[in-house]
């Protein structure tokens, strides 16, 4: 004979959803909140909530700073450390950058700073979409030449990108190479202003990008998305793509957009 478990089964998926709202009630609040308060906000009879919030309590998803008074617990912060160390930029990033690939059907690039270059990590591509500009993953790029690279330096501080320049001599590839300081930091103040950068030929003559950066939960930029096509197909209607694309990937990692 077989026993059904459809009401146990059920009980625990109330359980469940009743532990989220109360989680959800205590995150729209900075400071410890009534047991009376987190049983309006959430919608749940006063004993209930009691019920829940101390066996929360014990597992430290919620602290109990006095009697009758809640808080997120530290174990929320421990297990989002780890979401966050396993969670990587290339995982976040690949499914949107083969939905960008698909709609421009040009090379869509995922680039990283290491010291004064930039280092592909990922692409997204596919050999039937015609005349493409495929960068190798694990090539480089000077700082100053790449679209990504320009992102970077846009966010150094005046006295770090002239130390740049020092360094490289702002060496360049061609005749459309930025090889100048003056010009570089006007260059990239117009990065820093615009949230995109661009790179018209700079790097190799025939080819141009556009990039938008990505960032993390703190802020800090970690990574650049560009698109790489050859001058003469590089549209401009993809820069808004681009910039929401990365903007995507950025929330996915927890960055918060300033409005």
């Amino acid at each position: 004979m077989k026993i059904e478990s459809v009401p146990e089964q059920k009980t625990t998926i109330q359980v469940i959803e009743r532990m989220v709202a109360l989680l959800d009630a205590l995150a729209k609040y900075p400071d410890p909140v009534s047991l009376k308060e987190l049983s309006r906000v959430s919608g749940l009879h006063p004993s209930t909530a009691h019920r829940i919030l101390n066996d929360m309590v014990v597992t430290r998803f919620v602290d109990r700073v006095e009697p009758g008074t809640y808080r997120l617990g530290m174990r929320l912060l421990e297990l989002g450390n780890v979401v966050k160390s396993r969670l990587s930029v290339r995982e976040a990033a690949l499914d949107f950058m083969r939905a960008l690939h698909k709609k421009t059907q040009q090379t869509i690039n995922l680039s990283v700073r290491q010291g004064d270059e930039i280092v592909y990590i990922d692409r997204a591509f596919s050999e039937r979409s015609g005349m493409q500009v495929v960068r190798a993953i694990g090539g480089r790029g000077p700082l100053h030449l790449t679209s990504t690279g320009k992102l970077f330096l846009s966010v150094d501080e005046p006295k770090a990108i002239r130390a740049y320049a020092t360094r490289t001599g702002l060496a360049g590839h061609n005749k459309n190479s930025i090889t100048d300081l003056s010009k570089l930091e006007r260059e990239l103040s117009l990065v820093k202003s615009r949230g995109y950068s661009r790179d018209n030929e700079e790097l190799e003559l025939g080819v141009r990008c556009m990039a938008a950066g990505i960032y993390d939960d703190s802020g800090k930029l970690i990574a650049g998305l560009s698109i790489s096509a050859p001058a003469d197909r590089l549209q401009e209607e993809w820069l808004e793509d681009l910039v929401l694309t990365a903007r995507q990937i950025s929330v996915t990692l927890g960055y918060m957009p300033v409005e």
